[in-house]
């Protein structure tokens, strides 16, 4: 007799893109009556846009067993503890074999929970989706990573690609990954488009919902990975990301203040990542960091006073951040 398929409970974290939900929630409600998704579990961070009367509209319009959840966070605490909150939400009502996780403005392409059901997917701790933008090319910021440090040859090619300026294709899966009709084991995914495991949550616990932003995916990734566990990517699952924070054309984050909680969490990864290569590895970020004031014109100043306070905080493990002091911190002085 066939086994039933997995129970996936759908993780969705918003904070005041309202617009972008509506399109997210309408495509997972589908995937719910169509392709077997149990639940959607949104979880607002205390927005400011209409989104909870929005959502209460949803709510009380389906059925009392309906497959829209929300819960309501008393203040913003960013993507991390959204992520964080969601998982923990979903483990405790619903004790799915699966979570998929994704942004507000992110959802899966028609076809991608069916595509998840009709694989064994028991081999895996994770299971990672391929992340387009809407106009069809590669999200680049959801390429699923293998870390250089674990694989003979990669740190050199990674370094070299560096003074190319393609770093990032060192050790990111390619176009020909995404072509294959195999899966590729990586060492992390991105919260978007990421199946988690319930032996992943007994295994790791939760994400770190300190973090804010940036960074919590890979961390959680990697430790999935050093626990012994499996991230698979298959190229099958498809998965639409509507992705506007920064653009190959500018390379500045809108707004300044991201860059704080994104290269403080990027240290935080390198720091686990590389291990004992930590050292060496720190000053070369350090001078690729500074040396991205060139595109911050009219903003250096709070560019390099977000960067030098995000390394150190970083090199501390400071994550307990009031988001209104990084705010402060990101006005023209």
């Amino acid at each position: 007799m066939p086994s039933p398929p997995s129970r996936v409970v759908a993780v969705v974290v918003t904070f005041n893109r309202l617009d972008q939900l509506k399109v997210t929630v309408a495509r997972l409600l589908d995937a719910a009556r169509t392709e077997g998704l149990q639940r959607v579990v949104v979880i607002d961070n205390a927005s400011t846009d209409g989104t909870a009367a929005w959502l209460d509209a949803q709510t009380a319009a389906q059925a009392a067993d309906g497959p829209l959840v929300v819960h309501r966070r008393a203040t913003n605490g960013g993507g991390a503890a959204g992520f964080e909150t969601g998982m923990r939400l979903s483990a405790e009502w619903f004790d799915p074999d699966w979570m998929l996780v994704m942004d507000d403005d992110a959802r899966p392409a028609p076809g991608a929970i069916t595509a998840f059901h009709a694989s064994d997917r028991t081999g895996a701790m994770a299971w990672a989706a391929a992340v387009y933008f809407p106009a069809g090319g590669i999200c680049d910021m959801n390429r699923p990573t293998l870390n250089p440090f674990w694989h003979r040859g990669m740190v050199t090619r990674t370094l070299l690609g560096m003074l190319r300026g393609r770093g990032r294709d060192g050790f990111h899966l390619t176009q020909h990954d995404y072509d294959a009709r195999a899966y590729r084991a990586v060492d992390s995914g991105s919260f978007v488009g990421l199946f988690v495991s319930r032996a992943a949550i007994e295994t790791v616990g939760y994400p770190d919902g300190s973090l804010f932003i940036y960074g919590d995916d890979v961390l959680y990734s990697l430790a999935m990975r050093q626990a012994g566990g499996q991230i698979l990517f298959d190229p099958a699952i498809r998965f639409e990301h509507d992705f506007t924070t920064m653009t190959d054309a500018d390379q500045r984050f809108k707004p300044l203040w991201k860059t704080y909680y994104h290269y403080r969490n990027l240290l935080l990864v390198y720091r686990l990542a590389s291990g004992p290569w930590f050292a060496l590895v720190l000053p070369l970020m350090v001078a690729k960091w500074t040396l991205k004031v060139r595109f911050h014109s009219g903003e250096r100043g709070q560019y390099l006073a977000l960067l030098g306070r995000a390394i150190w905080h970083g090199l501390i493990r400071r994550t307990q951040v009031d988001h209104a002091q990084v705010l402060e911190w990101a006005e023209p002085k």
